[in-house]
């Protein structure tokens, strides 16, 4: 009888880029040119993800406007892409406006999201971007600021919906009076297009609900002289990474009997993953949640605007803002660069610790390939040096390690099943980092270089890499 096989974390990957993984020597051609770790991206994903947002919104309703929002990835090929699909671009800092204007995007094509302090707000006041205002001061310093004879386009940020967490960003709805106060005041000023909100969860019931509250202001607004055009629904859609959800509620299962001492340990230094041991029994909700999602972007979107809202005779969302002449925006970035990026590593060396775990050091810290708060929670792929796969003993549970002088430098503090134990020279490809994996921590520790990011294009069945920042989007 054949063992039990390991539990194990598939990843979905886009058949673009298995192909390119399946490609014979292509990986390692790639960190040859351009060295190792490298992150590589594929702005033809990147296209069709965008794509199938463009065609639900062209369902169902007349007016949208979609922002890539920037910050999710500083990609140069994907701000390419954007602006060659005619979309939107949200940025949130100066820096991604400067690469916005440096790719081609009109200032009527931009919105500016996130905190601003003066310097920056006095940048935008008469530049014709969208300025996406969080709180009250910055309404009031944009009027202020807005020289004679320009009016500045707005949209209103809001939270504090009913049954959703407190947010430290947005207008409070039970405070929007003093906002509805400046606009009417400074209408010369300030050109208001509508209020919008962003949601740091994916759950559906909560963004309804941010829906119906955004439509009551609206309301609310047209019955004090204003006239917004614009309802903006934010970004947060969901990405897929397992390919497989009976797979991951398997493992889960063997996480949780692996913490009650039952089977092989499967977490590094006593890491419970955000469960918690009591009465014998294992609770709560791991940390790595989002992996289990198998809704998309794309079906995320339709269910929102095919919702019936009982306050509006159970017509759908689509409707209302049609009805209403209100355009939809929104801000997608995470659900733009799903499956449209990986990171690749390559293998220093294979030891044993003292308590008999296989530890397997990369060439990069953890902190370059996830958010130091998360853990990449679908299986990596070994891509054997050379056209010697190596000796087949079966699959081994290994532990990835960083290459930083730190203990907590540990890539997964979970165990990870590969087909054999890897060897020096080795590649070791982690999939779907394009979110916020490859940007938003990239730890420079003991001086080592942020890896270079790569771009990765198939065309007449060949595939081409460049450097991110010598991308051109093919007809520009």
């Amino acid at each position: 009888m054949s063992a039990a096989a390991p539990p194990g974390l598939p990843a979905k990957m886009h058949a673009l880029v298995r192909a390119f993984l399946a490609e014979p020597g292509a990986v390692h051609a790639a960190v040859a040119q351009f060295g190792a770790p490298a992150h590589l991206v594929f702005p033809q994903v990147f296209a069709e993800n965008l794509e199938r947002l463009r065609v639900e919104l062209a369902a169902r309703v007349a007016g949208f406007r979609i922002c890539y929002a920037h910050k999710v990835n500083q990609s140069r090929a994907f701000v390419e892409v954007a602006q060659a699909a005619g979309v939107g671009i949200d940025v949130a800092s100066a820096a991604e406006l400067d690469s916005a204007l440096g790719s081609g995007f009109a200032p009527g094509r931009i919105e500016v999201t996130g905190p601003k302090g003066e310097g920056l707000l006095a940048r935008l006041v008469g530049s014709g971007v969208t300025i996406n205002v969080d709180n009250v001061w910055e309404l009031e310093r944009i009027a202020a600021l807005a020289g004679p004879g320009v009016r500045v386009p707005v949209l209103v940020r809001v939270s504090g919906f009913a049954g959703t967490p407190v947010s430290r960003f947005g207008v409070p709805v039970a405070r929007l009076e003093a906002v509805v106060k400046v606009l009417v005041a400074e209408r010369e000023r300030i050109e208001f297009r509508g209020f919008a909100f962003h949601l740091d969860s994916g759950e559906p019931a909560e963004r309804v609900r941010a829906v119906e509250s955004c439509l009551m202001l609206t309301e609310q607004a047209y019955a004090a002289g204003l006239t917004p055009s614009v309802l903006d629904i934010g970004g947060g859609f969901r990405q897929v990474f397992t390919a497989d959800a009976a797979a991951f509620d398997a493992y889960v299962h063997a996480l949780r009997e692996s913490l009650l001492g039952r089977g092989e340990p499967m977490t590094w230094g006593g890491n419970t993953f955000g469960f918690h041991l009591e009465d014998g029994a294992v609770h709560g909700t791991p940390v790595f949640h989002k992996y289990a999602n198998i809704v998309d972007a794309r079906t995320m979107l339709a269910d929102l605007l095919d919702t019936g809202l009982e306050a509006h005779g159970g017509r759908t969302i689509a409707r209302i803002a049609a009805e209403n002449l209100l355009d939809i925006w929104l801000e997608p970035g995470k659900a733009l660069v799903d499956h449209a990026g990986i990171t690749v590593a390559r293998v220093e060396f294979v030891k044993e610790t003292a308590d008999g775990s296989t530890l397997v050091n990369l060439d990069l810290s953890r902190d370059t390939v996830t958010p130091a708060d998360q853990e990449v929670m679908v299986d990596p792929i070994l891509v054997p040096a050379g056209m010697n796969p190596g000796a087949d003993d079966g699959a081994v549970g290994v532990f990835l390690a960083g290459r930083l002088c730190l203990e907590r430098d540990l890539i997964t503090n979970h165990k990870v099943w590969l087909p054999r134990c890897p060897a020096p020279g080795d590649l070791i490809v982690f999939p779907n980092t394009g979110a916020y994996h490859m940007d938003l921590s990239a730890a420079r520790a003991s001086m080592h270089s942020v890896p270079p990011k790569l771009a990765v294009v198939q065309r007449s069945g060949t595939f081409t890499v460049c450097r991110d920042v010598d991308y051109r989007h093919e007809g520009a």
